[in-house]
């Protein structure tokens, strides 16, 4: 167990935002767990898969609409524009540094489950700036409902407040709802590592979107062609 040291232990880099939109999304973390949270368990959040499920999916139409070259993937110009239609207004360093987060792959190309993190991760950035939410910040309020509780769920595991979720934050999560179950711990830590892809020991929003989306089953349908994709055969 004792066999991985150096870069996998440093906390205190894990909280330092990497980027100006990290700094941006903790941010608007810090101020959206402030106002609390309506979740009450980790198991409330897993009953909430398959309706989360379901509304993303239904952003295919909308990712299909700005796929315009329709190569399953939406480029730099192609966010732009749907942006614009959205009526969303980033300065140019925020779309490229959104479209940079977004695209994991680095492919030059988001694929749908990057896009819906795409819209969550502008949905959340939005909502904080206008506290008063007079009108709904992207003009999609089914989605933004989905949003919500996707925001709602981080901010219960959450704890305290400082816009990530650390291992012991997700323990303390998990532990609550199973009441001392002997597997509780390597739940906690199994779903830890799914979301913790960049190992530095801190979750941030985008990493919990990215996992969610996977959890949800998302993205399981997008590799299909993929070479990549197959390996879980």
């Amino acid at each position: 167990m004792g066999g991985v040291v150096g870069k996998a232990e440093s906390p205190k880099k894990a909280s330092v935002p990497e980027t100006k939109l990290e700094a941006k999304m903790v941010e608007a973390m810090q101020r959206r767990s402030s106002q609390g949270t309506n979740v009450k368990s980790f198991n409330s959040i897993i009953l909430k898969f398959p309706k989360i499920d379901e509304s993303l999916r239904n952003c295919k139409e909308i990712f299909e609409q700005f796929d315009e070259d329709s190569n399953g993937a939406i480029d730099q110009e192609e966010m732009k524009k749907c942006f614009h239609k959205l009526e969303i207004s980033f300065s140019e360093e925020e779309i490229n540094d959104l479209f940079k987060a977004c695209d994991i792959n680095e492919d030059m190309g988001m694929k749908f489950n990057e896009f819906n993190v795409l819209l969550c991760l502008v949905y959340l950035l939005k909502n904080g700036q206008n506290s008063l939410q007079t009108k709904s910040p992207m003009g999609l309020p089914n989605l933004e409902a989905t949003f919500e509780t996707l925001v709602n769920a981080f901010v219960f595991l959450d704890k305290n407040k400082d816009g990530y979720v650390s291992k012991s934050e997700m323990v303390e999560a998990i532990n609550e709802t199973t009441s001392g179950e002997r597997s509780s711990g390597r739940i906690a830590m199994k779903r830890f590592e799914e979301m913790d892809w960049d190992k530095n020991g801190m979750v941030n929003f985008k990493e919990f979107l990215f996992a969610f989306t996977r959890w949800c089953g998302i993205d399981d349908n997008d590799d299909e062609d993929e070479g990549e994709g197959k390996e879980k055969n």
